[in-house]
């Protein structure tokens, strides 16, 4: 089985919640999506997707991705796009860095391979645990009363875990408003519900510890990319008895071995676009269960495409190691393609079917922007 033809897509995704506010200011409305589809020369077809969250977020934007897309499908055809580690170093080859332009293609080779041996990706990575996977909501930087709301209204919907945005900066109320969001994010919080407090960078280690200090004892959340670069997540890690994960700062395998080396953290954010695809996330996973962290499996952000890249992962992660998936379903307002993971009982289970287990909607993709092959 070879790679004939690459084509892409481009989709704009708008922000289901209206505005998306992040720490330092940052907002969003949309998203660009850029959607891969890679056509065997036996007619099997592959699918894909990467979507930056924003220009601002990490090293990472929708016209890079399209860029590096452009740059590295050449490369690609002619390939055995079930051999993902060749794959891989083809495209390391072809272009250095860029991971979200190459997690889109590595996408589509995975829901290839598949597809061709009639097999669920997560039985390819590993195997299924067969458990219901525990997915978790996105709840933006609002007032403290908006996002117990919003927190609310998400365990209605059947979410186990919740992701709360903190990150204020002084002028918008700072460490004092921060510290009120969580509490009233985290009120109401029932058994056997899990939440991460997420900084997204925005905080410096004077921030965080001034947080710390105005929040009641006994409050239980896991902190996740509280400062920006490794000098702060180090001091604060070293003044702090609060779980650490991280998210933005590892990208790279280099990047999470540093963490662990160095105990800088107790759980890790798997986003597959930020790694690169699940042929890393597969690594990532399998550094993280070796040295005993917590894995959530998400995402950037994105459509039904990236999210069963994100259940297939999961459901391959011991019930131990597992916190969450993103469901980034949830975030969108646009529906690319049928993914049938329903949340019931908290918790999605992946479909047996081949590959991905996606249909995607073609006629809502329009015509492909670039086309590489025959």
């Amino acid at each position: 089985m070879k790679i004939k033809r690459i084509e892409l897509y481009q989709i704009d995704l708008p922000y289901s919640g209206g505005v998306y506010h992040l720490s330092g200011g940052r907002e969003y409305r949309s998203f660009d999506a850029s959607i891969v589809k890679i056509i065997a020369d036996n007619g099997l077809e592959g699918w894909g997707e990467s979507t930056p969250f924003g220009s601002t977020w990490i090293a990472s934007h929708a016209l890079g991705a399209r860029a590096g897309i452009a740059e590295i499908a050449p490369h690609l055809l002619g390939k055995d796009p079930r051999q993902v580690d060749r794959i891989n170093e083809t495209m390391d080859n072809t272009l250095v860095g860029h991971n979200h332009a190459k997690s889109a293609l590595d996408l589509a080779c995975w829901d290839l391979f598949g597809k061709s041996v009639n097999l669920p990706v997560c039985e390819l990575l590993g195997g299924s645990t067969g458990r219901r996977l525990p997915v978790i909501s996105s709840i933006h930087a609002d007032t403290p009363d908006a996002m117990r709301e919003n927190v609310a209204k998400h365990r209605e919907l059947g979410y186990l875990g919740h992701s709360v945005k903190i990150g204020a900066v002084d002028s918008e109320g700072g460490p004092v408003l921060d510290a009120e969001r969580i509490k009233a994010s985290l009120a109401d919080q029932k058994p056997g519900e899990f939440f991460i407090v997420d900084a997204n960078g925005g905080l410096t280690p004077e921030m965080a510890l001034r947080i710390f200090r105005l929040l009641p004892k006994g409050l239980d959340f896991v902190l996740e990319a509280p400062c920006k670069t490794w000098r702060e997540t180090k001091s604060l890690r070293q003044r702090c008895d609060i779980p650490f994960s991280l998210d933005e700062l590892i990208q790279q395998d280099e990047d999470l071995i540093h963490a662990i080396t160095e105990d800088l953290i107790d759980g890790v954010g798997l986003k597959i676009s930020k790694a690169g695809g699940l042929t890393h996330s597969r690594r990532h996973r399998d550094i993280g269960l070796a040295a005993g962290l917590s894995l959530s499996v998400q995402e950037t952000v994105g459509s039904d495409i990236p999210f069963a890249a994100i259940a297939h992962l999961g459901a391959t992660i011991p019930e131990r190691n597992l916190r969450c998936l993103l469901d980034t379903r949830g975030m969108v307002s646009i529906h690319t393609a049928e993914f049938d993971a329903p949340i019931v009982d908290g918790g999605v289970m992946v479909p047996n079917k081949p590959g991905l287990g996606i249909t995607v909607n073609e006629d809502l993709l329009g015509s492909p922007v670039a086309v590489w092959g025959d």
